[in-house]
Order: C-alpha cells, then structure tokens, then sequence
C-alpha cells in the first residue's frame, strides 16, 4: 500500500471519527492531508471507496488491539475479563491506538449508512461478527457444552455493545466495569 494512500485512509478515520462520515467533506480531508485532490481519486475512485478502505482499516485496527489485549491474560475467566478491562482502557482513553473515545466507529457509521444492504452498513456488520467469533473464541476456552458457548457469546456481544453506547450516550465511564461484573455472574451460572 502505497504511503500517500495509508495516510488518506488513517486521516479520514481520524475526520470521520471526530465529525461523522456525511458531514465531513473531502476537501477537508485533503486540506488535513496536504494531499491533491488528483491523488486521492488515483487511489480512491469515489468518496465511498474511501470510506469502506476507512471502515476496513478501522476493523483490523480494532480487532487486533482487542485480539492482542485478550491474548495478555490466561484462557478462560480471564479473558472475559480482560475483555471488559480492555474496553474500559478504550472508554477512557487508555488504548491509544484508538484514539480519543467517541463511542463505536461502526455503529455510528451504519447510522449513516442506515440500509442494511449497503455496503458500508454490511462492513458495520461484519466488524460486529468478527468481534463476536473473537469474544466466543476466549468462551471456547471456559470449557462448557457448545449450546452454553453459544448463549454466552451472545450475551457477552449485547452486554459489550451496552457497555459502548452507555459509556458514549451517557458518559458513563465505567460502564465496562459495570459490564464486567455481569459477565462474571453470567460465567458462574453456565460453569456451575
């Protein structure tokens, strides 16, 4: 990937992010960049081909701090923990790699792109799915039957997407150490 490419991609996260993808213009994210307009078209042909490579890169950075932060702790109990303490480091501005939290990249950009058959709003969808094969990888580990995995992982993903919009709706900042306290219940009751 070529370096002029990357940092169009990396800047418009940043833009996107702070001012949400509609009300942010490309002019904007060429004054930033310091990019020509011509250059950003020889690599993008269109402003939503922008934001999907915007969308892809945010997922893979996503995914591989969370992947990374789980990875620090011992299967099982463990990780469902680190799972909550790593969005609590996001919520309060402790995973740099993120950037300063402004709620879900992904859920405001499907509000934006609000037709489930969009293609960004697929993207949206996505990113969620990889996040939950991530969440019921670490589950695999508590060792309980494969129907217990199931609910759980299930649970774990709508504790964790409340634990996001109650931390950015309503500026609860501990809203992930509320979360984790649930998930531990919740892991009792299946490992019992």
């Amino acid at each position: 990937m070529s370096e002029k490419r990357q940092v169009l991609i990396e800047t418009a996260f940043k833009l996107f992010y702070q001012k949400g993808v509609h009300a942010l213009g490309i002019n904007e994210i060429l004054a930033e960049t310091g990019i020509a307009k011509k250059t950003l078209y020889n690599h993008f042909a269109s402003k939503n081909e922008l934001i999907s490579a915007v969308v892809a890169y945010r997922d893979k950075c996503f995914c591989d701090w969370l992947e990374g932060e789980l990875n620090k702790a011992a299967p099982g109990i463990a990780r469902i923990n680190a799972l909550f303490d790593a969005l609590d480091d996001w919520f309060n501005d402790r995973a740099e790699v993120l950037l300063p939290f402004r709620g879900c990249f992904f859920i405001n950009v499907s509000g934006e792109f609000s037709d489930p058959a969009d293609p960004v709003h697929q993207q949206c969808m996505k990113h969620k799915d990889n996040i939950a094969a991530l969440i019921k990888k670490q589950v695999g580990t508590l060792g309980i039957d494969v129907d217990q995995v199931e609910r759980l992982t299930d649970s774990l993903c709508l504790l964790k997407e409340g634990a996001i919009v109650l931390a950015h709706v309503q500026g609860d900042k501990r809203a992930a150490l509320k979360a984790k306290k649930s998930a531990e219940v919740m892991v009792r009751s299946v490992r019992k």
